[in-house]
């Protein structure tokens, strides 16, 4: 053991007390043993460090932060020394807040458009999401603290997430939802990882013995602490043997009651317990110190000043007819969009973040050199139609040489706790943008969101700027692309459909009871779309300029890529060229390109420059359920250079050897994958591809109610009381979505399990509590109710002689 001498001076309550939290934020500090509270903190975008009483949700008020765009914006830069900028940023406002782990970034793969965080990760590809993760990690720890990527790992939808199981075959799991993972791990060293909520393949991540262990510290080499996602932990004997070490927030010694028991029966053994205590110090004394000393000021001003400079690379140009874009100074311009009053700017739930200051879209512009002749609100946020401000920016919009139209998704489209249930914008904002362009066609369309959309209405709009969610200063960068002063250079990170439809799992996104099932195994994004040649509105990596580029002199071998870039048109301005890898003989099945390398460069007008793309260890991989592990399929292999993954420019052949391992795959058992066509695959194909029976689906509502069923299926219990509140819950949610704001109270009682009474209660509710409140539910009130009053008072007893033993 590292700290052998402090684990000497700590009574075994005391050990046992540091693998849960204090309360919702903090570990416990032990000073006569040497061991200083630690801080931890939600800052995926921006540092939430709350003010008052503390919850997981971004509910109550927080400190001041600058608040940077979220991942989902990030990504679209596709430029690593940004993301390392900006959490290096973020990470000195959390050292001066005294946070010592900021809970970000989130990283998991994008599954499908309609996952309610998609706003908070990086990409639909695992190579791109890793890469931004680790140079934002290496940001962050540049101060000291501890960065803590999340969520780990197939945590891939809102609904249930905390009973859910994600049934995935192991090279899918290894190939989308692990390697932004491992790329983060081994390239950002973060101090610290967030288990998820679910389960994966039968086990909840946080009891994942071959997550945790085999996969997180045996192959990759990590030597952090594993954190609960808050609320997370099922069993701490299993989360401590399987390789997890906190679990927030605390529950004021039920946990602890549960590992003290454990000990006595032998499931777990005090070195277990040591090992784990151990490694959480670790991180605890190393980050102590650059958040001892009391709270810091830092330079607000210069703190947003990059956050423009962020958003500005997240924007995404996608039209731009005739280029209308940029419009030259004393344009005359008609404002119109509720969202140009108040910007669409971050997420909502524990992302949420207090900004520092607010740049509004309406004032920018009038400051940008544009002359404005006025602005329209044009649409409720609500969705609901107000035919008076129709006409109204109609009218506005017929007095101006161009109309600037602000649209994008609603707060109560895009939060924790909720998936969208469909890709479409408000049908208010859809109806506003044909009447608006029958009256001007010069119509430039601002979006805002952090996901894909419907767009019906593109061929009627003469340009579109996608700002994503642009953090505070997106305002201001929008109207620096809008006039010119910034060359758009952001690339979509994700693919963009035409319809909903057309995605390949959108027969079961979400998984609606006991299971999330990954049908459609590795064709997800734009692995799907090109390999299923199914048309897309925007491909993965497309993104205009006010310039244009030429690709010249491709040389390859396996180690990289070499070729020509230059600038061919009249502004400077920077190209993202990608690197793609194609193996078109092959007996596995494989996506048609994988991104393998990408390079962002800025080239002046008529500049040539020379870009290598290296080639890792990831370029020509996949993995073997057969062998258990990497391998690579020998033979011939593609490299193809170009600006987006539906335009190749440059292509060259090389010659790999392979491992030699056996094809784990029969075609004819697997045909729907052979060819792609997944979003309607048998049970006996996906059974012979996760190589077991496929897990029961549905809830048995036959049974009683148990402690890790989730509160919403309350609907069903024998207890009246119990149907009666499952019934309350969903009449406030509903009136919650009729206000356009979404109650993340509610959003999150819903998928909870019955033990997140004891688990997020800070200790009101106990473990015993809990199977009372269960007996109640299932038909026995007066008995239930009366143990668990009883409970309660036994257990206020129980918090005292706690804490005095510590």
């Amino acid at each position: 053991m590292k700290h052998q001498d402090i684990l000497d001076k700590l009574t075994l309550e005391q050990k046992i007390a540091l693998l849960s939290g204090r309360d919702v934020w903090s570990t416990y500090p032990f000073p006569k043993a040497g061991v200083p509270s630690m801080f931890l903190s939600d800052g995926p975008h921006g540092v939430r460090k709350q003010l008052g009483e503390g919850d997981h949700l971004g509910i109550n008020a927080s400190q001041p932060a600058t608040c940077f765009p979220t991942a989902a914006g990030i990504a679209n830069s596709w430029d690593e020394e940004l993301a390392t900028l900006c959490g290096r940023t973020i990470g000195k406002e959390a050292a001066c807040q005294q946070v010592n782990v900021l809970l970000g970034p989130g990283l998991n793969t994008k599954r499908s458009p309609l996952d309610g965080r998609d706003f908070e990760y990086y990409s639909e590809d695992a190579y791109l999401g890793g890469k931004m993760a680790a140079a934002f990690i290496r940001g962050v720890q540049e101060n000291g603290i501890s960065a803590c990527p999340k969520h780990f790992a197939a945590n891939s939808q809102e609904l249930l997430r905390m009973t859910s199981d994600s049934v995935v075959d192991e090279r899918t799991l290894r190939e989308l939802y692990l390697t932004n993972f491992e790329i983060a791990v081994k390239e950002g060293h973060p101090k610290s990882i967030m288990s998820s909520y679910n389960k994966v393949n039968g086990t909840y991540a946080n009891e994942n013995a071959h997550l945790l262990t085999e996969i997180l510290r045996d192959e990759w080499g990590f030597d952090g602490f594993v954190v609960t996602d808050w609320g997370g932990c099922n069993s701490q004997t299993a989360g401590i043997k399987a390789g997890s070490n906190l679990e927030m927030p605390g529950t004021i010694g039920d946990s602890d009651r549960e590992l003290m028991a454990s000990l006595k029966e032998g499931k777990i053994t005090e070195g277990e317990i040591d090992l784990r205590v151990d490694q959480l110090l670790d991180v605890i004394l190393a980050t102590h110190e650059a958040t001892v000393g009391g709270k810091r000021d830092f330079d607000q001003e210069a703190h947003h000043a990059v956050a423009r400079q962020a958003a500005a690379q997240t924007a995404v140009l996608l039209k731009n007819e005739g280029d209308l874009l940029p419009l030259a100074p004393n344009t005359r311009v008609a404002v119109i969009g509720d969202m140009a009053l108040e910007p669409r700017y971050q997420g909502a739930g524990s992302s949420l973040v207090n900004p520092t200051r607010l740049d509004k879209p309406l004032d920018c512009l009038k400051a940008s050199g544009l002359d404005v002749v006025g602005h329209a609100q044009g649409y409720l946020r609500n969705g609901k139609d107000d035919t008076g401000l129709q006409q109204a920016a109609v009218q506005l919009a017929a007095q101006a040489d161009v109309v600037l139209l602000y649209l994008g998704l609603p707060e109560i489209f895009e939060s924790e706790g909720m998936d969208r249930s469909h890709m479409r914008l408000p049908a208010n904002q859809n109806r506003l943008l044909e009447a608006v362009a029958a009256a001007n066609p010069k119509v430039v369309v601002v979006l805002s969101g952090g996901s894909p959309v419907e767009l019906p209405w593109y061929d009627k709009a003469a340009a579109i700027v996608h700002g994503y969610l642009g953090g505070q200063a997106g305002a201001g960068a929008m109207a620096d692309i809008l006039t010119g002063k910034v060359n758009p250079s952001g690339k979509l990170a994700e693919t963009y459909p035409l319809v909903y439809d057309d995605t390949p799992n959108r027969d079961f996104f979400p998984g609606r009871e006991l299971t999330a099932q990954y049908r459609e195994s590795i064709f997800v994004g734009y692995r799907y779309y090109l390999t299923a040649q199914k048309a897309v509105r925007f491909p993965f990596g497309f993104g205009l300029s006010y310039t244009t580029f030429a690709y010249s002199d491709l040389k390859a071998d396996k180690e990289k890529v070499t070729f020509t870039l230059t600038n061919t048109g009249k502004r400077a301005g920077a190209e993202v060229a990608q690197l793609y890898v194609s193996r078109p003989n092959s007996q596995l099945f494989t996506p048609l390109r994988e991104l393998k390398g990408f390079a962002k460069v800025f080239l002046q007008p008529g500049e040539s420059r020379t870009v290598t793309i290296p080639l890792d260890d990831k370029a020509f991989r996949y993995f073997n359920v057969k062998t258990n592990r990497w391998e690579i399929e020998g033979g011939e292999y593609r490299l193809e250079v170009g600006a987006s993954a539906a335009d190749i420019l440059l292509t060259a052949s090389v010659e790999v050897e392979g491992t030699g391992a056996p094809i784990p795959y029969d075609r004819e058992k697997l045909s729907c994958y052979y060819s792609a066509q997944v979003q309607a695959v048998p049970d006996d194909q996906f059974e012979t591809l996760l190589g077991r029976p496929i897990p029961q689906d549905k809830w048995d509502r036959s049974r009683p109610l148990g402690y890790n069923d989730s509160l919403s299926q309350m609907i069903y219990a024998k207890g009246f009381v119990a149907r009666f509140a499952a019934g309350r819950l969903a009449a406030i949610q509903r009136k919650s979505e009729e206000k356009d704001q979404p109650n993340l109270n509610v959003l999150f009682i819903h998928s909870m399990p019955f033990r997140g009474l004891a688990k997020m209660s800070n200790g009101l509710v106990t473990t015993e509590m809990t199977a009372s409140i269960l007996e109640a539910c299932n038909g026995h009130f007066f008995r239930g109710m009366g143990k668990t009053i009883a409970g309660f008072f036994a257990n206020g007893k129980v918090k005292k002689e706690r804490s005095k033993k510590l």
